[in-house]
């Protein structure tokens, strides 16, 4: 176990806390992190040695260092886009903007990426390039198909990518790996059902979407339960149903978005036919019309074995190998980080929160004590790949 860097990281840890509680008071949904970007950038020139480019896929950012005459290459990225929940805590630093907070740690995962950068540019203990991506839109899975689509490895090659993200519920500052499938792909799609108003006092006058709208969410819940084996992994999940404002009318239209989360490319495409047809079965059995939105399509995060294991390894010696867990469940949770991972090997791990309220929650609270970990993991994969 090694801890000449964790003990130098938290020695400034109430820099990265400062960093981060910024960011959480000032949080902005994907693909519009106009002012986060910013700061990220006033922060890496303070740090100086980085070589930043600004604006890719949008509001992404790509911070490179070279050090001695290696050609090998690592990539590290971070997400800071924040949701569109309020906060429910009574946080010194809670979030003053209505509707929008840091409720994933995105906020963290950003600081522990920059820690990681302010010590690496102070030592530069290591032989190639390190590439940093700040990624926007994870929430959205819009960041980092945006990215790639903008050259993102074309303009800023490297050998392997890696990722990670805080889990409440998983032991305090410890990792989780594992190889091949590790989150799920996710579709989010939205669904219009148009009918007719009507006053609510005559009713038979109107058809009425909200009528259309609850069938059609029960019937959904049909197709993971009865078309595939409880061996299989699927979520059908209707996470909003928005229509009519008012008590005493019959409204016109009805919005449901839904996320769609699947293990396995087969079993995908079988769900996602089925949510057409029962979509527009429901809707022509109550004389509704419906438009369906479909999002960007989901793909399955698969972690490669060797750059798994690799990581795990370098975990273990960094942190003790009582802090390191190499047979995580994987997650119905999805991550954008998926489509990065389709293009290069790497891995994407946990790391404990401990017994919080889960991320997306309105209490969720991120530990800084982990802040100071996770740029201490990051150093270590780039000190030990860039040997």
């Amino acid at each position: 176990m090694s801890t000449e860097v964790l003990e130098k990281i938290t020695s400034e840890n109430n820099i990265l806390k400062s960093w981060m509680e910024h960011m959480h008071q000032m949080p902005e949904l994907a693909m519009s992190e106009t002012e986060t970007a910013k700061f990220i950038v006033q922060r890496l020139r303070e740090i100086g040695t980085w070589e930043i480019v600004e604006g890719v896929g949008k509001t992404g950012i790509v911070a490179s260092m070279t050090v001695g005459d290696s050609d090998k290459s690592i990539g590290l990225r971070a997400d800071f886009d924040a949701l569109p929940i309020v906060e429910d805590n009574d946080l010194p630093y809670k979030s003053k903007a209505e509707g929008k907070a840091h409720l994933c740690g995105h906020d963290a995962h950003t600081t522990m990426l920059l820690g990681a950068a302010k010590y690496l540019a102070e030592t530069k203990k290591f032989n190639g390039t390190v590439r940093l991506f700040f990624q926007p839109g994870e929430e959205t899975m819009e960041g980092a198909p945006a990215m790639i689509a903008d050259g993102l490895f074309e303009r800023f090659p490297v050998d392997s990518v890696f990722g990670m993200h805080n889990m409440p519920g998983l032991e305090l500052g410890k990792f989780y790996f594992n190889t091949g499938k590790f989150m799920a792909a996710v579709d989010n799609w939205e669904i219009e059902i148009t009918g007719k108003g009507s006053h609510g006092s005559m009713p038979e006058l109107g058809i009425d979407p909200i009528v259309c709208g609850s069938s059609l969410v029960m019937a959904l819940q049909t197709i993971v339960s009865r078309n595939l084996s409880p061996w299989h992994n699927s979520v059908v999940n209707v996470g909003s149903f928005q229509s009519g404002i008012a008590g005493n009318a019959v409204p016109q239209k009805a919005i449901l978005r839904l996320s769609i989360r699947n293990m396995d490319p087969d079993d995908r495409k079988m769900v996602l036919d089925k949510v057409r047809k029962i979509t527009k079965a429901q809707a022509e059995s109550f004389n509704c019309e419906v438009q369906i939105r479909e999002g960007i399509p989901g793909t399955v995060l698969v972690n490669t074995d060797e750059e798994t294991h690799w990581a795990a390894n370098v975990a273990k010696e960094t942190f003790g190998a009582d802090h390191v867990f190499t047979d995580a469940h994987p997650y119905m949770g999805s991550e954008d980080f998926a489509f990065m991972l389709e293009k290069k090997k790497g891995n994407y791990c946990m790391v404990g929160n401990g017994d919080t309220f889960m991320v997306h929650h309105p209490k969720y609270v991120f530990n800084q004590e982990l802040l100071p970990v996770g740029a201490t993991y990051w150093v270590a994969l780039v000190e030990n790949y860039l040997q």
